[in-house]
């Protein structure tokens, strides 16, 4: 059997082996219910309140503003619904971009229907939001800016300081969705001087079903769900405590790494997009250059379907995804590729190659040769799509 190799880290990681340890040490354990009195109850109950000090640590944070939930979409929404539902105003106004992962965009497309004024801003030409037009947006009516930290398609890293050094001044709240971002650059909530940041356990070596989502003390928020009073009555329902216990040690060993994994991921992109621009020069790659992830390349194919590569490259052993929706016959092409104003056949050829904590050398010297030699074959073979 082909050894696969795994280049899609922004769509999910693989469990760190630290992370399994303890969950299987939790999982066999304590079993008991958080919010029970008695001692099973008390030995999970301290099981989560570790991991929300050591994820409070590595945020900046105050352990009480951590709220754990069901992951990065389920943060998100909270943030946004919560925020909206505590802020009580008529008639609000919010700020976000153009080019936010669908958990934002549809959440906020939710509070349109109910009446909220959304401005969606666009980004330039490299999936960068101007902060400059983030302020022109805010009026009298604005209550909260949204605006995520790193693009998980392209990689492009936000003016999250600027705009809030704007939000501060103006008594305007700031959500920030970090999901990609964490373990790959700083991510300080006092630093970034956001009232709400959301985070996702799976994008980090950390189990599925589990998130953050920071609000900070004094930020307007009411629970969005309907139950008992876990999480200080902000996220009703027994807490998952195998998941949280993983997420805390997941949280734990991507920040102690993330300085030398940045450089070590930074060489390894680097060494995959000269490959890919010696060997493909009519290849071209999306997105920010020098403000972007370091593990993060998304690189169009003229002619060609990003998702038809993905799939010939699935074939030959080597994971990775499309930064478009080219799906047979639809020709739709991603709603960030499409904010950033790129021409069709660009969009419709890209493809996002992400790499991770596992990622060696080996593999990305194997893939680039198997990226190229597929690429090659498939335009000699007629197979284009989505010409401009």
């Amino acid at each position: 059997m082909k050894q696969r190799i795994y280049l899609d880290y922004n769509a999910t990681t693989p469990c760190r082996e630290e992370v399994l340890r303890v969950m299987e040490r939790v999982g066999r354990d304590v079993f008991g219910n958080p919010s029970s009195a008695h001692e099973e109850g008390r030995k999970a109950r301290a099981v989560i309140e570790d991991a929300r000090d050591s994820i409070a640590a590595a945020l900046g944070a105050n352990p009480l503003e951590i709220v754990f939930t069901g992951g990065g979409t389920e943060s998100n929404n909270m943030a946004l619904l919560g925020f909206m539902a505590g802020i009580g105003r008529r008639q609000p106004h919010i700020v976000t971009s153009a080019i936010e992962h669908p958990a934002v965009l549809n959440a906020c497309r939710f509070l349109q229907s109910q009446g909220v004024h959304v401005t969606f801003v666009q980004c330039d030409q490299t999936g960068r939001i101007d902060p400059e037009r983030v302020i022109r947006s805010a009026n009298s009516s604005t209550v909260l800016i949204s605006i995520m930290h790193a693009n998980n398609e392209v990689g492009t890293v936000q003016p999250i300081e600027e705009i809030a050094e704007f939000t501060r001044e103006k008594g305007i709240f700031l959500h920030c969705d970090a999901v990609q971002s964490l373990g790959k650059i700083p991510v300080n909530v006092r630093k970034l001087k956001v009232d709400m940041l959301a985070i996702s356990g799976h994008k980090i070596g950390g189990p599925k079903g589990v998130g953050v989502l920071y609000v900070r003390k004094g930020t307007p928020f009411t629970s969005i769900s309907y139950g008992g009073s876990q999480e200080r009555e902000r996220r009703a329902g027994t807490e998952n405590v195998i998941a949280i216990a993983g997420f805390g040690a997941a949280v734990t060993a991507a920040v102690k790494q993330q300085g030398a994994g940045a450089k070590r991921l930074l060489r390894l992109k680097t060494i995959m997009a000269e490959y890919l621009r010696k060997e493909l020069p009519d290849s071209v790659a999306n997105g920010h250059q020098t403000l972007c992830l370091p593990n993060t390349l998304n690189v169009s194919f003229k002619g060609l379907s990003g998702g038809d590569v993905m799939m010939a490259l699935d074939l030959e052993g080597i994971a990775v995804s499309t930064g478009s929706a080219c799906a047979v016959g639809a020709r739709k092409p991603s709603h960030v590729l499409e904010a950033m104003r790129l021409d069709k056949s660009r969009c419709c050829g890209s493809m996002r190659i992400s790499l991770g904590y596992r990622t060696t050398e080996s593999e990305v010297r194997t893939a680039a040769r198997v990226i190229t030699a597929t690429v090659k074959r498939m335009l000699k073979s007629g197979q284009t799509c989505c010409q401009s």
